[in-house]
């Protein structure tokens, strides 16, 4: 049994309600938001103790998992205080906001010995498995192209939350806190990205940050991907189409949880489909979301089967997300890695 003390209230009330589901496997002991009422109100049969100081969590000896669901300006303090007590670490997403910050939670990791776990729930649901599965299997061939779109509607009501859409609280737009996800499941599936391109705009709302991009990708093994993100579309809806050497997948629109919705898998051979139809009846069912990457972290704290986030990936995304800004502000080509002599590696804000 993994005991946690979730840290904040608002997105944590997700991440509450999967623990619930996996009480096998973990106890949720504490809560802590600077609202109580708040965490009171999203108890049902819970038992958990609330606490309004993030330190009842770091002294709490018997607490294994510190989750982060707090705002982004402080993912990296919390996250180093929750290391620094001894506990392995959820934090939501971003996990940092410049390459130096990832740096330093790979040290205080390695240090102490800790896990550290970035939160990439859309990873997880049965149509993504069955891509993963068909992968392995040589079902698809080689990555060739993709497209992303994740066109989201975040209106005024949104951003009345005083850190939204500001450098110094959100610590970007929606190329940070929107399609981020998207852009891990593209290299999740596509592989890594060699070179972006991109451009950046303020057209929605009246913040600081970004709610348009387009954006370019070539990956490593020379797939051409492409991401257009917008929050101004009337309804949240994701749509990702891969396109392998073998076979097409293509999304539903579920904003979410794009794994949970069933996806097309359309061979280029139309000989071949009744084989691909066939492999994907015969493989069992994934968890969704945030299930099922709780149950990746928990299995890798058991020794288990890892299939869990890791901080090297967290920090792929970190990466990606600077060299984004990078080619939006300059208007060049950006190459990756990006090192400690890159203009951003200690951070994209202005």
């Amino acid at each position: 049994m993994i005991r946690v003390a979730l840290l904040g209230a608002g997105i944590g009330s997700e991440h509450l309600a999967a623990y619930r589901n996996l009480s096998d496997l973990f106890d949720v002991t504490m809560i802590v938001d600077q609202d109580a009422g708040r965490a009171e109100d999203l108890r049902k049969f819970d038992t958990y103790a609330v606490e309004t100081d993030l330190d009842a969590a770091f002294k709490n000896r018997a607490i294994d998992l510190i989750d982060i669901c707090l705002p982004p300006h402080l993912h990296v303090p919390v996250t180093l205080q929750a290391l620094a007590s001894g506990k392995h670490v959820i934090c939501e997403k971003p996990l940092a906001t410049s390459l130096s910050d990832v740096a330093l939670i790979k040290e205080a990791s390695d240090a102490c010995g800790k896990h550290v776990f970035p939160v990439f729930q859309y990873r997880w649901g049965p149509s993504l498995a069955q891509l993963r599965s068909l992968i392995e299997a040589g079902l698809t061939g080689r990555p060739q192209v993709a497209a992303l779109e994740t066109h989201w509607s975040r209106s005024a009501d949104y951003y009345a939350v005083p850190w939204r859409g500001t450098w110094s609280g959100e610590q970007g737009g929606a190329v940070l806190g929107h399609a981020i996800h998207n852009h891990d499941l593209m290299t999740h599936f596509m592989g890594p990205v060699q070179s972006v391109s991109a451009m950046t705009s303020t057209r929605v709302n009246p913040i600081e940050t970004e709610d348009c991009a387009a954006i370019c990708f070539q990956m490593n093994n020379g797939a051409l991907c492409t991401s257009s993100i917008t929050l101004g579309a009337a309804k949240d809806e994701t749509r990702i189409r891969l396109v392998f050497e073998e076979l097409t997948a293509t999304s539903a629109s579920e904003p979410y949880a794009p794994g949970a919705a069933p996806w097309v898998f359309l061979a280029r051979d139309p000989d071949k489909q009744a084989k691909i139809d066939a492999f994907l009846t015969s493989l069992p069912v994934e968890p969704v979301g945030f299930e099922g990457f709780l149950c990746a972290c928990a299995d890798m704290l058991a020794g288990r089967e890892n299939k869990a986030v890791t901080l090297d990936e967290g920090a792929a995304s970190v990466e990606l997300v600077t060299a984004i800004y990078d080619a939006a502000r300059s208007g060049q080509r950006v190459s990756l890695p990006l090192y400690e002599t890159h203009p951003l590696f200690k951070g994209w804000q202005p």
